[in-house]
């Protein structure tokens, strides 16, 4: 990987001023290294990925991530590390890497994860269950730019059960919360 990420975190809010949507990088950052960690693969370089999968979002987001690559070869990312951050595009034509799988799988299931513990009295993903995330999946008007199938359509790529998959997006989640890293901004 090229930098650390104290400086992929810098990187990225020189890009992003949005606190939702650092917030959401910062999810699927840990939910990348949670799964990395799963999977035996580098979690440093799994958890950039997820980091600055949407740093050209704030400045084009109707033309995203078409323009991660301008952006991250200013700081000498390799061309491999910018077509994984390319990768969860909808329309990617190209098979995916496990990496990829897991990136577009986590995007949108991150998001709509904390905004179903942000809507239980307690606010908190300790107490989250993956029962609780598949029945709000199923209300349309809740979260409703969420698209409920890639969160399927992900799962299934990665070969798990979607219940296991959100169990295991809620575990990671919660454990990075309570991590300094995770509280400026907080991840809730």
């Amino acid at each position: 990987m090229q930098t650390s990420k104290a400086e992929t975190r810098q990187i990225l809010t020189q890009y992003v001023s949005c606190d939702v949507l650092l917030k959401h990088c910062m999810a699927v950052e840990a939910a990348m290294e949670a799964y990395a960690k799963k999977f035996g693969e580098d979690e440093a370089y799994w958890g950039a990925v997820g980091l600055l999968h949407d740093v050209d979002f704030d400045l084009y987001p109707n033309d995203h991530p078409n323009h991660a690559r301008e952006i991250l070869t200013k700081y000498n990312y390799s061309d491999d590390f910018i077509t994984d951050v390319e990768s969860h595009a909808r329309d990617w034509s190209q098979e995916r890497t496990l990496l990829q799988k897991t990136l577009l799988a986590l995007d949108e299931l991150t998001g709509f994860i904390i905004a179903c513990a942000l809507v239980r009295p307690d606010k908190s993903l300790d107490t989250l269950e993956a029962k609780s995330v598949v029945k709000k999946m199923k209300d349309k008007a809740f979260a409703r730019a969420v698209n409920r199938a890639t969160i399927i359509e992900g799962a299934m790529s990665l070969g798990v059960d979607l219940k296991e998959h959100i169990s295991f997006v809620i575990e990671a989640l919660a454990t990075a919360a309570k991590r300094p890293e995770y509280q400026n901004p907080p991840l809730l």
